[in-house]
């Protein structure tokens, strides 16, 4: 008996994808990237090649405007067909949409952040794929974790959406809306699939930390069927206990400094959690702060800090500043100057104050010239590379655990890069590894080693595995 031979299904339409801005952003790009895997479609890894690029955006300051804009026409320049998502589609005023509509009117669509089902119908709008139901994959066939942009050693895990504060130089909630906290419970099972697939690293972001279940008045929820609470202290503990039996680092990203931290410190201190705090600080002096409505009781930060350090000694904190804020006096720049020494910053990063659409600092009085803020801002990062170097010149002699991101030469025998607890991946510095001091010492990339630090070189140290 013979019967009609099948057709033979046609390729799948490949999608290019470019990720840019912050870690947030990445993790909406794994989020569609991992839909579309779901539904059948490939990945290209050149815009030539692909039948449709997707652009993620930042949109928050003027450079990734004009980076968001550049990419979006390399894009077309080279395949034709491009789908803009991100905070540059979102952004208030002049900067959005219409922005990326008017410099780049072939753009088959723009959407905000975290639009993932946007995203979606574009894409089958304008590249359908024919169902196959003999490769086509079930949604979730990825696992929990779906698919990954980061090394398969680290991964970032994003708790929250969106902020309820209204910085005058931020807009964020314009571009990300207000605080929604993701479940608790998707939140750890997410956290377990990462773990479960080798991650050693999770990095917890949002746009708010400490802020995590504001929004849900902390309600309970679920996991492996106990509560818990939804705020970050439970989760902290919870993430610790899931990290534990994998021998994996939770570190924690963008912590306002709320009276709360605290509670978390006493995890740092017995290695639960790392301890290492990136806190968005942005200013040290009273006046400042306010007319930036930062909150947590800012001028406050310095007698903050050392309660952190008598908690957990071993405490690294990383911040962000900005110089040349509207206003700013010298006698204000030179008081942040002071903290920045008194506080032992260990890792800060420095912007000069830049004007950004919709933002309400744009109308303050008191306008410093560009000069002046760039002026600012190198003055102030020769003061925290100063108090950073001699901080990181302390740690020569001791013998560090350190997670290897590259190993070089046959099983890591000439050495490589990782990095200690102290060092976020690409923010931080790196610790350089020599080659082993015994043959017999192996170096695997995403694996953990003992190394004596032995010298410290600009942002870095270096260490020889032992």
């Amino acid at each position: 008996m013979t019967g009609a031979v099948p057709a033979l299904a046609a390729p799948a339409p490949r999608i290019g994808f470019v990720s840019l801005g912050c870690p947030k952003a990445l993790t909406d790009s794994e989020r569609i990237l991992t839909q579309l895997a779901a539904e059948g479609y490939a990945t290209s890894k050149s815009y030539a090649d692909a039948d449709l690029v997707i652009v993620n955006t930042c949109g928050f300051i003027d450079e990734a405007v004009r980076e968001s804009l550049d990419a979006i026409g390399e894009a077309l320049a080279v395949n034709g067909r491009v789908i803009v998502t991100g905070c540059l589609g979102a952004a208030p005023g002049a900067r959005g949409q219409g922005l990326v509509e008017q410099v780049h009117p072939k753009v088959l669509a723009v959407t905000g952040p975290h639009a993932t089902q946007a995203v979606l119908d574009a894409v089958h709008a304008h590249c359908p794929k024919p169902h196959d139901p003999f490769i086509d994959l079930v949604p979730g066939a990825f696992g929990a974790a779906g698919i990954k942009l980061t090394p398969r050693h680290y991964a970032y895990l994003k708790i929250s959406e969106g902020c309820n504060h209204h910085c005058t130089f931020c807009i964020i909630p314009a571009l990300r809306g207000d605080l929604v906290s993701r479940p608790i419970g998707e939140v750890l099972c997410e956290a377990q699939a990462l773990l479960d697939g080798g991650v050693k690293e999770l990095l917890i972001v949002s746009q708010d930390s400490a802020a995590y279940g504001v929004d849900m008045k902390y309600r309970t929820g679920f996991w492996n069927g106990r509560p818990v609470k939804t705020r970050l202290l439970e989760l902290a503990r919870a993430l610790a206990d899931l990290a534990q039996p994998h021998g994996a680092w939770v570190r924690l990203h963008y912590v306002s400094p709320y009276p709360h931290v605290d509670d978390i410190l006493p995890l740092m201190a017995q290695g639960s959690v790392l301890p290492y705090l990136d806190v968005p600080l942005q200013h040290a002096h009273p006046d400042v702060l306010k007319r930036m409505k930062r909150p947590a009781s800012g001028e406050r930060n310095l007698e903050r800090i050392a309660r952190w350090r008598e908690l957990c000694p071993q405490l690294v904190i990383r911040s962000t500043f900005i110089a040349g804020f509207p206003g700013e006096t010298e006698q204000e720049f030179e008081s942040l100057l002071d903290f920045v020494r008194a506080a032992r910053i260990d890792r800060a990063g420095c912007f000069a104050y830049s004007p950004v659409a919709g933002a309400a600092a744009n109308v303050l009085p008191g306008q410093l010239p560009d000069a002046v803020r760039q002026e600012r801002r190198a003055r102030f990062m020769a003061v925290a590379e100063a108090v950073s170097t001699a901080k990181l010149c302390e740690r020569v002699g001791a013998t560090m655990q350190v997670l290897v991101d590259r190993a070089d030469g046959a099983q890591g025998r000439k050495g490589g890069l990782g990095r200690s607890y102290a060092d976020a991946p690409e923010i931080d510095g790196v610790v350089r590894l020599l080659p082993p001091e015994k043959i017999s010492k192996t170096l695997h990339t995403g694996e953990f080693t003992r190394a004596r630090i032995v010298a410290a070189e600009g942002h870095d140290l270096v260490g020889v595995p032992v």
